[in-house]
């Protein structure tokens, strides 16, 4: 890791239930980690929409893909040094 502090973004979509669940848990982990989770749409970006279609929720971790459909709290754990 270079120092600066690790970048989550949760990609997810409206009325999605594992969404809801994947977020609620990430937010709990960040904020255990002292990190914010930004949540991304992507039904309002065509080009992460192609991508991704219905496989959300999607977990980025520094912009490469962590997890999907559930958030694999122990690998994020090990991997944001907790």
């Amino acid at each position: 890791m270079t120092g600066e502090p690790a970048r989550l973004r949760l990609l997810t979509r409206s009325g999605c239930h594992l969404c809801q669940v994947a977020e609620e848990t990430l937010e709990r982990v960040a904020g255990e980690a002292g990190l914010a989770v930004e949540a991304v749409d992507v039904d309002a970006d065509p080009e992460l929409q192609s991508e991704f279609g219905d496989r959300v929720p999607v977990v980025l971790l520094d912009g490469r893909e962590h997890s999907y459909f559930t958030v694999d709290v122990p690998r994020l754990r090990r991997d944001l040094g907790m």
